[in-house]
């Protein structure tokens, strides 16, 4: 059924057609109306047997659906910025400890200076986690990713935590027309969830034990494992997601136009929308202009990204968050699975802290590499003059 929602319902709705038994949330701008939704659904007796926990704070909340999860409960929270870095603690331990937890993430800046708007700092800066993540285009695809997530984190060759990135704001207040779910299709694709271990008084085991060094190693080996066949099977339930409802997602990146292009452009997220309408009306002028969308970021398609870049000159990789010191986080991702590949890379930062990404500017930054009047090197775009004070 298509309606016309905001992307907190699209989400929510999503959320409670995949049967969650555990809810556990603390409200932060711009995630608060996701659990809003789900509080509103659960009074109304919507969610069945779930139960939801107003927690006291997002380490509260992610503590909880660990336990919950560990006890053998399909579990589920949302959070942003600052919370999710509140949350950072728990969920390493959720990832070492294979727990397949579901969390959307609506991508707020971190502090410090306070903002609340949008980019993705928060959750680049848990890439190095153990939890899949995966960064969505438009509400549509985010209603639809709820349930893969689920299925691909309860797979036993995955057992990983699930992180769906939903720019805030931008989508997540944003009304679209939207092709919603309903139950059955939901319950032919997701079944009841099983757990492959869990806590239980009559059959004991111990889950996030002490490992000395002879053990700790294996662990963590085990994870990047578990990572690695998460790719392989999140493209097997892209293909079931198509055969049973006709949307095709694509798998990990979306290339278009790649082919014959001079410079392609490497996005992730919403802004991905406005990337395209620029690159289309590019070509239609002649000029020949690529876009390699990446949806999946853990597990990072290498493979995939080097296919895409194998004919291209020049790489701009727009970046909306920093690895302060280093490389930007998608261009270093981008610079390894390209590596011998004679190529060119651009990092080009712009919109961090919200900050807006006309199409006159991606158009400008496309034709400035095209024209050769910048070098491969990381600037930024959209800045304001200023002059920089050291007390």
């Amino acid at each position: 059924m298509r309606k016309v929602v905001r992307g907190f319902y699209a989400i929510a709705e999503a959320v409670r057609l995949s049967r969650p038994n555990v809810i556990a949330a603390y409200p932060i701008t711009p995630q608060t109306e996701i659990v809003e939704n789900l509080a509103e659904m659960y009074a109304n007796g919507e969610l069945g047997d779930a139960e939801y926990v107003t927690a006291e704070s997002e380490f509260g909340a992610a503590s909880m659906v660990l336990g919950a999860s560990a006890a053998g409960a399909r579990a589920f929270t949302a959070t942003s910025s600052q919370g999710l870095l509140l949350m950072t603690e728990v969920l390493y331990n959720a990832a070492g400890m294979r727990l397949p937890i579901v969390l959307v993430v609506a991508n707020r800046s971190v502090s410090a200076p306070l903002s609340i708007w949008n980019d993705i700092q928060d959750s680049i800066s848990v890439r190095d986690a153990g939890i899949i993540q995966l960064y969505v285009e438009s509400n549509q695809e985010a209603h639809d990713m709820l349930p893969l997530a689920f299925k691909v984190a309860e797979n036993r060759d995955v057992l990983l935590p699930f992180m769906i990135c939903v720019d805030g704001f931008k989508l997540t207040h944003a009304y679209e027309p939207v092709d919603l779910l309903d139950q059955e299709t939901v319950d032919k694709f997701l079944p009841p969830y099983e757990p492959a271990v869990k806590l239980d008084v009559n059959s004991p085991v111990a889950m996030g034990c002490y490992a000395p060094p002879p053990y700790y190693m294996e662990f963590r080996v085990a994870m990047e494992c578990a990572m690695e066949r998460a790719s392989r099977v999140m493209l097997e339930e892209f293909e079931r997601w198509y055969e049973l409802t006709g949307r095709n997602w694509g798998g990990h990146v979306v290339a278009e136009n790649c082919e014959d292009a001079e410079v392609v452009v490497v996005a992730m997220g919403s802004v991905v929308a406005l990337v395209r309408e620029v690159v289309n009306r590019m070509r239609e002028g002649g000029k020949k202009v690529g876009l390699l969308k990446i949806r999946t970021y853990r597990p990072f398609p290498s493979e995939d990204v080097r296919k895409a870049l194998e004919n291209a000159g020049k790489v701009i990789v727009i970046e909306r968050a920093l690895s302060i010191g280093a490389e930007p986080p998608v261009t270093a991702d981008v610079k390894s699975a390209i590596f011998g590949l004679d190529a060119e890379v651009y990092p080009v930062v712009m919109g961090l802290g919200g900050r807006d990404i006309p199409r006159e500017l991606v158009e400008k930054v496309i034709d400035d590499v095209m024209e050769g009047k910048v070098k491969p090197e990381k600037r930024f775009e959209g800045l304001n003059e200023f002059e920089e004070v050291i007390p």
